[in-house]
């Protein structure tokens, strides 16, 4: 547009001073002359303006372009952001909804743990008893196992779950004794004399012993909660036998080793 205002101002200007060569050349009187020359200066003040027009138009236009640009962008900062303010909104509805199962889980808890704590103190009890009435075999480390436990119980610092398992725990060592051999050293009355003996346990069906020199053999009487001693030209070998396959010196097979049943009888 700036360069057809610029044509348009050129022409007129060249048109004008044909006119005025005209006017002149056939002695056109000077008021003649004037007029055309104001004539002329009225178009170059109208092509200016026009000029100055066209450019607060394209100053304008170009504005207007930018502002488009801007809403455009903005319009579409706003679709994302609908989007995700709508994300955002399932989020919270299925986090609230997670928020009342965990409240609802966490009131279990608590009546669950008001419930358990008694049934834990029982538990124990029954393992306490169940220790002192059982073969007398590594009393010293189920005594001082019971004993932590019993500890626990008590402390404010534990909660019921880690107590629960500790007596779990307790209950399945126990369950394992019955279900292995194994020998340990220890001292044995018998007779009222003092030995120190090799015991050899069979799970909990036999408890047996032999002193270091095999001359004396002995079984634990359930009936007088003591050892008894027992033909040692009947079982030493087997005992002594027995002790091996507990320490992994013999392969495991036979063995014939005294039982006594709870009314005294082998």
């Amino acid at each position: 547009m700036d360069v057809n205002s610029t044509f348009e101002a050129s022409l007129c200007r060249l048109f004008l001073s044909c006119c005025l060569m005209v006017f002149a050349v056939f002695g056109v009187s000077q008021s003649y002359a004037d007029s055309l020359s104001q004539l002329q200066d009225t178009g170059i003040k109208k092509v200016n303006s026009a000029r100055a027009s066209q450019k607060r138009v394209d100053v304008l236009s170009e504005k207007g372009q930018q502002q488009l640009r801007e809403y455009r962008l903005l319009q579409k900062q706003i679709e994302g952001l609908e989007t995700y303010n709508k994300q955002l909104s399932e989020q919270i509805d299925q986090q609230s909804i997670l928020i009342s199962k965990y409240d609802a889980s966490i009131l279990e808890v608590a009546t669950i743990e008001r419930q358990m704590m008694p049934l834990v103190v029982k538990m124990v009890k029954s393992l306490g008893d169940f220790v002192e009435l059982d073969l007398p075999f590594h009393m010293t480390e189920r005594r001082e196992r019971l004993s932590n436990i019993e500890e626990n119980v008590e402390a404010a610092d534990i909660d019921v779950a880690e107590k629960f398992r500790q007596i779990i725990e307790a209950y399945q060592i126990e369950n394992e004794y019955g279900r292995k051999v194994d020998s340990y050293q220890d001292i044995a009355i018998v007779d009222g004399v003092a030995y120190e003996v090799d015991v050899l346990r069979v799970g909990r069906i036999a408890l047996v012993c032999q002193s270091k020199d095999t001359t004396v053999t002995a079984m634990w009487d359930r009936k007088n909660q003591s050892w008894l001693a027992i033909d040692s030209g009947n079982y030493r070998n087997s005992v002594r036998q027995g002790l091996k396959m507990a320490n992994k010196q013999a392969p495991i097979g036979m063995l014939r080793l005294p039982i006594m049943s709870d009314g005294g009888k082998r």
